[in-house]
């Protein structure tokens, strides 16, 4: 689980610095978008890391509800008076449900850019030198543009939402994940702490950042 884990906040990182260029909607944003859609789908070595990413993806899925069924059958009468506030905060309590409210956009993420990329009518463009890419980064705005999806305020609300609930899941498991590996030392886990909250609020507020950005310039 903690491997699973610190595995997809690496691809987190990597996915939003590549997404990042989508704030820069002009001719050359999109060529540079372009060519990056177009590495991550075609370079041999990224291919193979995105397989691991799918494979990583449904472990950590697999094993979480492992795990929850094993505490639930650990302790099959149930208190008789809870108290987790008490000595634990509310996300580590329902990482199963933040798991899942992450797990629900992942699929609707997928269905309106990775299957549209790869098997949807996607637009293209050329480049200077006469190179062929298909044009994503016009689907994205497209998605996000009030004036050609009705949908675009529910879907920047729904992206947004999701993403409060990965920051949620993160600031949990960030930690947790090197505490269940054994790194837990008194100089090393503030430090730990730390670089966790940072990474479990700023990576989530930037790709929360893109829709909003996307939706406000194309009203």
């Amino acid at each position: 689980m903690a491997l699973t884990g610190l595995f997809l906040c690496l691809f987190l990182a990597g996915h939003l610095a590549g997404n990042l260029q989508l704030f820069n909607t002009g001719p050359d944003g999109a060529q540079k978008f372009n060519e990056y859609a177009r590495f991550m789908t075609t370079f041999p070595a990224v291919k193979v890391l995105s397989y691991l990413t799918y494979l990583s993806v449904l472990l950590h899925i697999v094993d979480g509800i492992l795990l929850t069924r094993g505490n639930r059958k650990a302790r099959p009468v149930r208190y008789a008076r809870e108290l987790g506030s008490a000595n634990s905060a509310w996300n580590s309590r329902n990482m199963g449900v933040l798991g899942t409210i992450i797990l629900v956009f992942l699929v609707t993420h997928m269905q309106n850019f990775w299957y549209v990329m790869h098997f949807g009518e996607v637009p293209v463009m050329y480049t200077a030198a006469g190179d062929e890419l298909k044009d994503l980064h016009s689907v994205v705005l497209a998605f996000f543009n009030p004036a050609l999806n009705s949908w675009a305020l529910g879907a920047v609300v729904l992206y947004v939402a999701a993403q409060a609930a990965l920051a949620l899941h993160l600031l949990h498991g960030f930690e947790s994940a090197f505490q269940s590996m054994g790194v837990r030392h008194p100089r090393y886990t503030p430090w730990i702490k730390s670089a966790g909250k940072v990474f479990s609020i700023g990576v989530p507020a930037g790709f929360a950042a893109l829709p909003i950005f996307l939706y406000l310039i194309q009203l």
